[in-house]
């Protein structure tokens, strides 16, 4: 049995920029609670996180990393997360198991990209937040001003609660404290600031405060969490994890003051009952039904697939059978781990709110649901939206050797990271691997020679153009063969026009919004058991491309009339007379290639500003918001076609100095111009087949 209850743990992931120091920071704290007997070094690739190979070679976080540790009787499971943009899907994928978002900001580089993702997602999902400003021994100078910009950027409940002496040695406690000496600012004021921000959210705390003039920290605590839970409160903390210099403070804030799984705001679950959806919150009670939820997924070189869930509600123990989802078949849970960067403890127990290892169980992917009770069969959990990857290569196997491993080994960086994604592109007949970014795949690439021995061939990918049309036409095909024996025949005579599809398709048929098909013919000119082969031909046409060879969506095809014989027509006739008279009459509905757009949220200094808005105008982009924001930096946010962009990431670095960050996503799908189009046109070279 643990040594610790539930209202013991403290779940806390660190995010922020890279570069902030997070990872130094872990192993700071690890080494402070006697947890490791030295701290280990990212310059030299022996932290506790940064084990993979890929992270001791690039010295940066690219995956998140478990650890635990106890201090003070309680117990610590720390996230830390990688700070580059590229990789901000495995930061997202760890907010379910956490109650307390921290992120870390360097002082030497101030508010980043990554620092507004995480603090704008983490307030959406209702988990409280805290800021620790790191390395701030050697840059006590920027301290004060990078606490303006915080609260100019995030907002009045941006507070410090503590403040570093002025040599920066230490830190002062302005919770518990109300003299001092520190850097900037006063102990009284800050004091008396957080105290204010505090009472606010409890009217009779209020009332007592503004009668007394003073409250108990006792008397204050529950208004701290509420607060902290509410986003009426996000704490700052200062420390530097190279001297240890506020390390001592920042454990004691941990302890008493974040929340436990009993206080922090429940993790949202979707059950579904009769068909009806509702929001469902688990309990952190250790006698109530099991649930846990599985937040990340990995491969260990020991121990094979490795699942880490965070037990939500009941108590999981070693041994026992819990089912996944909605299967029936219950799954035999015979291990139980606790994490450590890469190794791990077997323990007998779980207890809600903590997190643990579950190994070898295949059944197993990110955001399977674990519970002991047939009414929760339908229990889902609400996942976070991840930013959809929009960087692409197409590869192939370097040898016929490899080709049958490929297939498995991306399936499972796949699993492991929900920002990498492995698509057929059926309009282009390629492969393509899809990533945040130029860094995001390089470093999957490596990974997949890494752990599996494999290279691959890499290209960038074709353009997903798609074909529709924007006018009505008639098209009509006779399809004649006699070869001495039986012969075939065939004709068919239809009508083509753009279909209209209004929202979203909630359709499991893979045509729907892509073909209506409609048979209005009289008479019996066409038996209708040759309507299927029509059909066929049609949708053969439509996968293979009219005019460019790109699939065909978004049309209604009506056939009308046509001919048949009672001996020479079969099946394959009407295939290739469908087939045909669909492309005459996609020829003559003023066929329009559509190519898909991407919106693109740029982060730079503000005097790049003129150069990149000029250069995204020079790339049918579309500016649609710029803003000057804190620390001399701009937000630009546009449009602009995925086919200019392929190459942006080195175009951005570029015309910044390597200063610019950028995050792309899916738009719609937009007409491409008439000399684009005429382009790609030009360059088709359909098969002819014989008749």
């Amino acid at each position: 049995m643990p040594s610790y209850t539930t209202s013991q743990i403290r779940n806390i992931a660190l995010t922020g920029h890279s570069g902030a120091g997070k990872t130094t920071l872990v192993e700071c704290l690890m080494h402070h609670a006697k947890a490791i007997g030295r701290m280990g070094s990212v310059e030299e690739g022996n932290t506790v996180c940064d084990y993979e190979q890929e992270e001791k070679d690039h010295k940066h976080s690219l995956y998140s990393t478990v650890v635990n540790f106890d201090f003070n009787d309680h117990h610590f499971n720390l996230i830390d997360t990688p700070g580059f943009p590229d990789f901000l899907g495995q930061t997202l994928s760890v907010m379910p198991a956490v109650e307390t978002v921290a992120i870390v900001i360097g002082a030497d580089r101030g508010i980043q990209t990554t620092t507004r993702r995480v603090m704008s997602v983490a307030s959406d999902r209702k988990l409280p937040r805290m800021v620790i400003i790191n390395k701030i021994d050697d840059h006590m100078d920027e301290l004060e001003g990078l606490l303006a910009q915080l609260q100019e950027t995030f907002g009045r409940e941006v507070l410090p609660v503590n403040l570093p002496t002025p040599d920066g040695s230490d830190v002062v406690d302005l919770w518990e404290k109300s003299d001092g000496q520190v850097a900037f600012s006063s102990v009284a004021e800050g004091h008396t600031a957080i105290i204010d921000q505090v009472v606010e959210v409890d009217e009779k705390l209020m009332e007592a405060y503004l009668s007394q003039g003073s409250l108990s920290k006792e008397q204050l605590h529950d208004a701290f969490e509420k607060a902290l839970r509410e986003g009426h409160l996000v704490p700052v903390l200062f420390c530097s994890s190279r001297t240890g210099a506020g390390i001592d403070d920042m454990l004691h804030i941990f302890e008493v003051l974040c929340p436990s799984p009993c206080e922090g705001n429940p993790r949202p679950f979707v059950l579904t009952k009769d068909g009806a959806e509702s929001e469902w919150f688990a309990a952190a009670d250790p006698s109530k039904t099991t649930v846990a939820h599985v937040f990340k997924v990995t491969t260990d070189q020991f121990v094979g697939k490795l699942a880490m869930a965070r037990v939500h509600q009941g108590t999981i123990k070693a041994g026992e059978s819990l089912h996944i989802g909605d299967s029936k078949k219950p799954v035999r849970l015979a291990h139980l781990l606790k994490i450590n960067g890469k190794d791990h403890a077997e323990v007998q127990e779980a207890v809600p709110g903590d997190i643990i290892g579950l190994t070898k169980i295949d059944e197993l992917h990110p955001n399977s649901v674990l519970h002991a009770g047939h009414d929760l069969d339908n229990l889902r959990f609400k996942v976070i939206a991840m930013p959809r990857p929009m960087y692409g290569l197409a590869v192939e196997a370097k040898s016929r050797n490899d080709e049958a491993k490929v297939g498995g080994a991306l399936a499972k960086l796949a699993e492991e990271d929900p920002t990498f994604q492995v698509e057929r592109v059926a309009a282009t007949h390629q492969t393509v691997l899809r990533a945040m970014g130029e860094l995001h795949m390089r470093m999957m690439l490596e990974r997949l020679k890494n752990r599996f021995k494999l290279e691959l061939d890499t290209q960038p990918p074709r353009i997903a153009y798609a074909e529709t049309i924007a006018g009505k036409a008639e098209g009509h095909h006779r399809h004649k063969k006699q070869t001495g024996g039986a012969g075939q025949f065939g004709e068919v005579y239809l009508r083509i026009e753009p279909l209209s599809v209004n929202g979203d398709i909630d359709s499991h048929d893979p045509w729907a919004g892509r073909l209506e098909f409609v048979d209005e013919t009289v008479g019996g000119s066409v038996p209708r058991q040759f309507m299927p082969a029509i059909e066929k031909g049609i949708k053969q046409a439509m996968e293979g491309g009219a005019i460019a060879g790109y699939p065909v969506r978004g049309v209604r095809v009506s056939v009308y009339d046509g001919k048949y014989h009672p001996v020479d027509s079969k099946e394959v006739a009407f295939v290739a007379a469908g087939k045909r008279a669909f492309i005459d009459a996609f020829k003559k509905a003023r066929p329009v290639l559509l190519e898909p757009f991407v919106e693109v949220e740029i982060t730079a200094p503000n005097t790049s500003m003129g150069d990149i808005t000029s250069d995204l105008s020079g790339k049918r982009g579309q500016i649609e918001d710029t803003q000057i924001i804190a620390g001399d930096l701009c937000m630009i946010r546009a449009k602009a076609p995925l086919s200019e962009m392929n190459n942006y990431s080195s175009q951005l670095k570029s015309m910044t100095g390597g200063q610019g960050s950028f995050v792309m996503d899916y738009s719609h799908d937009e007409q491409t111009p008439p000399n684009v189009q005429a382009d790609i046109v030009a360059q088709f070279k359909p098969h002819e087949e014989e008749d």
